[in-house]
């Protein structure tokens, strides 16, 4: 492999500040932000708008959509008659 051509594969902390929920993995990201982490030791952290604790689909927060009303419409106007 060429040297100097891939950016750094290294461990980085992602936190989604809105939860307090954070996660250990590796990535190319870097940031100038440290956190240190349950292993004592320090990790650059990036803050994400949304992961898995905060998306509704995840924590089944989100709206059910009224598909068998849409469906009933739909019948009517273009349904048999």
């Amino acid at each position: 492999m060429r040297k100097n051509l891939h950016p750094a594969y290294r461990p980085v902390v992602f936190r989604d500040p809105s939860v307090g929920f954070a996660f250990l993995t590796r990535s190319t990201r870097t940031s100038t932000a440290t956190i240190e982490w349950e292993d004592g030791r320090t990790y650059p952290v990036v803050d994400v708008d949304v992961s898995s604790a905060s998306h509704p689909f995840y924590t089944g927060r989100g709206r059910v959509i009224d598909s068998a009303g849409r469906v009933e419409r739909f019948n009517q106007r273009y349904g048999k008659k």
